[in-house]
């Protein structure tokens, strides 16, 4: 929570519960679900926003459908652990078009890349050129993802 800004109580979390299920709700059903006018959910809303709780909207696809018949996640270690390494990993990295997200992790590996590709071959080219090839790069070990799920429900701490 930043400095200044204030708890949050039940009906912001009835508004971030119903927006983190579905964020393309209108402000008018939010309201209507958690009893507000609407006009005072927009504004808990944008507050929310401006306070950072909120950080975004995102699109969820169906990557299959865009040919990315296999996903992958991809355990790298690197050698040479200087933040300026490990950002330009996370950087290059990130840019491609088969990466769908980076974890920087602690632990035996440094990062877990998860991937999706149109086939074998290309998960195999994929993992040699822009992975393997880096010098900085020492081990790297691919898992299959056979089913991805992500939650609906908004992390809860009370």
């Amino acid at each position: 929570m930043k400095k200044n800004q204030r708890p949050l109580d039940q009906v912001d979390l009835q508004i971030l519960s119903l927006l983190y299920e579905d964020a393309s709700q209108s402000n008018k059903d939010i309201a209507n679900k958690v009893g507000l006018a609407p006009s005072s959910c927009l504004e808990r809303i944008k507050r929310l926003q401006a306070d950072g709780v909120i950080t975004g909207q995102r699109l969820s696809v169906d990557v299959n459908q865009l040919g990315g018949h296999i996903q992958a996640m991809i355990s790298v270690r690197l050698s040479d652990h200087n933040r300026a390494t490990v950002s330009q990993f996370q950087t290059d990295l990130l840019s491609l078009p088969e990466v769908m997200s980076i974890f920087h992790m602690g632990g035996e590996n440094d990062f877990l890349l998860h991937v999706t590709v149109s086939d074998s071959a290309h998960l195999r080219d994929f993992v040699f050129n822009a992975i393997t090839a880096r010098k900085e790069v020492n081990h790297v070990e691919t898992a299959l993802v056979y089913d991805h799920q992500i939650s609906s429900t908004v992390p809860s701490f009370g």
